[in-house]
């Protein structure tokens, strides 16, 4: 096969590329899902123990863009080919134009900027090629990387759920973030015009 140019490659940016889950994507579904922290500020719970068998289902369902699925799966990896975690669209109302997106960083690579990254080259497939108009979002209380990410992409906090999620013996609160098209659209060109600075 011939090799692939990236030079003008939708899917990526200078650090990152968004790719379909492959079969051998199970593994990292797998492996995070020993970080009972990072699993429940993703799924509000405790999972039961994980399955190999689980993770090779996860990665079959949704492998190459799987239709029905209700979610568009990605899997976030380096330009180097190294798997760092996973991104989805979900939610999508189309007639209403507002959608989610759902995201979980390997735990070996938090807080180096590779899901920001992700969440922006979605956000722009989503608001400037899918015609979708509002970005909304819950981050569970106490989920700062989050909460401080939505921030970084121009989210607003719209509000709190309060009391909402019952784990670890208590009730938490889910902050409620929006982002439109037009922030969105505004926010980029003013984060592209300081890094010119």
């Amino acid at each position: 096969m011939k090799e692939i140019s990236y030079d003008h490659y939708f899917w990526q940016d200078d650090v990152i590329r968004l790719r379909a889950i492959k079969n051998e994507d199970w593994e990292g579904h797998y492996y995070n899902r020993f970080d009972t922290p990072g699993r429940r500020l993703v799924d509000c719970e405790v999972e039961l123990p994980p399955t190999i068998a689980e993770a090779k289902q996860f990665a079959e369902k949704f492998i190459d863009f799987s239709p029905g699925t209700g979610r568009i799966m990605f899997t976030v990896e380096t330009l180097n080919g190294e798997n760092v975690g996973g991104v989805n669209l979900n939610s999508i109302d189309e007639r209403n134009g507002t959608f989610g997106i759902g995201i979980q960083m390997d735990r070996d690579h938090r807080g180096k900027g590779y899901g920001t990254r992700a969440m922006r080259i979605l956000l722009r497939y989503a608001f400037l090629e899918r015609r979708l108009n509002k970005f909304n979002v819950g981050v569970l209380e106490g989920n700062e990387g989050s909460a401080t990410m939505m921030r970084k992409l121009g989210c607003i906090q719209e509000g709190e759920q309060r009391q909402v999620i019952y784990m670890d013996g208590r009730y938490s609160s889910m902050l409620l973030f929006g982002l439109t098209k037009d922030e969105f659209v505004e926010h980029e060109k003013n984060r592209v015009e300081a890094s010119c600075l």
